[in-house]
């Protein structure tokens, strides 16, 4: 299964590498605790700990524009890992959760990946100088988040590594990203956090938020590309 490249997805033929070729993206990291992290983490992997108890985890926005499985928005809450008993080398993301807002791409990201996709209200609203996402799972408002908008940064697209499971069974997943019209923001500043009544806000509460974030990023055009996903 690990080492597929093209799947049927409602009808439709997706071969990979998947691109994406244009898209905008906001994200936001926290130090957490690492305890309440790792609960929301299969045992397989662990929390890196880049201080003594904390661990870093994002809240990423993303408005697919240009992209192998269509035009759709995006919410992730990624955490950073390694598999279990692995060298720092080995270090990725996972990702707690993913809603989208397109059946397309969350049928194709559960599959081909083990993305943990639901189909879910994201709204996305621009303004000169910011972003803001507002998401609702189930009926409920999980978060609404602003982050500051605008940059000129270029970044060179680099690879990365991102876990999953698939049946259960631990996978990785490689993939590249770059950009243009980017900043990172050191801090809080622009950023802003309303949580909600929903169970993934309550998650989101036991981690500490909301506080301050140590730092912010905006990217007005983001690329990428995802490879196949392998068992580890």
């Amino acid at each position: 299964m690990g080492t597929k490249t093209s799947y049927e997805i409602q009808g439709q033929t997706v071969t990979l590498p998947c691109d994406v070729r244009d898209a905008s993206s906001g994200t936001t990291m926290y130090m957490v605790d690492a305890n309440e992290a790792q609960r929301l983490v299969p045992d397989v992997f662990e929390v890196l700990q880049p201080a003594p108890g904390l661990t870093q985890m994002s809240l990423l926005m993303v408005d697919y524009r240009d992209n192998d499985l269509g035009d759709y928005n995006e919410v992730g809450i990624v955490f950073f890992v390694k598999p279990r008993g692995a060298g720092d080398e080995q270090a990725g993301t996972y990702i707690h959760q993913l809603p989208v807002n397109q059946s397309f791409t969350c049928e194709a990201g559960c599959k081909i990946w083990g993305f943990p996709k639901s189909v879910q209200e994201i709204d996305l609203d621009y303004e000169d100088d910011s972003a803001t996402c507002r998401l609702v799972m189930d009926g409920q408002h999980v978060f609404t988040l602003t982050v500051p908008r605008g940059g000129s940064d270029e970044t060179a697209d680099a690879p990365s590594t991102g876990y999953t499971l698939i049946d259960g069974a631990a996978h990785a997943n490689q993939f590249t990203r770059g950009g243009r019209g980017e900043q990172t923001v050191p801090g809080a500043a622009g950023v802003s956090l309303e949580l909600g009544d929903h169970p993934v806000a309550e998650e989101l509460r036991k981690l500490g938020l909301p506080k301050d974030p140590i730092l912010s990023n905006w990217c007005e055009h983001m690329r990428g590309s995802f490879g196949p996903s392998t068992p580890l």
